[in-house]
């Protein structure tokens, strides 16, 4: 996968007001021939970091229906230490849009921490059948 942003490659420090919901060292076979990892592994990674908190609200069966946004900013390399946070930025009747943001720390590189992706996407609460249902009311 190629860096698509001209952020600098500065360390940053971790979020502390999103929820950690997954994280994985990429390994080789997870790569290209350059050592970057697949930009589609890094896609079924968020996907399910993002259907976490989902899942816990839908109380039951989730289905991705949208990812609406998908932003590579750093390139992911064997391993890196990702950690996944995620958000609800919208819950609705039967849908809920997460936000995702993907940390990187560079083991190789004395622990350095760049943000590598960010993505916003949608679920929805599904019964056994595959149709849409409502959302539990929360206490």
């Amino acid at each position: 996968m190629s860096s698509n942003s001209s952020e600098t490659r500065a360390s940053v420090t971790l979020p502390t007001d999103k929820e950690l919901v997954l994280k994985v060292i990429p390994m080789p076979g997870d790569s290209n021939a350059n050592g970057d990892i697949f930009g589609g592994w890094v896609m079924a990674q968020v996907d399910l970091a993002g259907s976490v908190i989902p899942a816990r609200l839908a109380r039951g069966r989730i289905a991705t229906v949208a990812v609406n946004e998908f932003l590579f900013k750093q390139p992911v390399k064997v391993g890196d230490l990702l950690s996944f946070y995620a958000e609800a930025v919208r819950v609705g009747n039967t849908s809920v849009t997460v936000h995702v943001e993907v940390y990187a720390q560079r083991l190789r590189y004395a622990d350095e921490i760049v943000k590598v992706t960010d993505a916003n996407l949608t679920y929805v609460a599904i019964d056994m059948e595959g149709k849409p249902r409502q959302l539990p009311k929360t206490p």
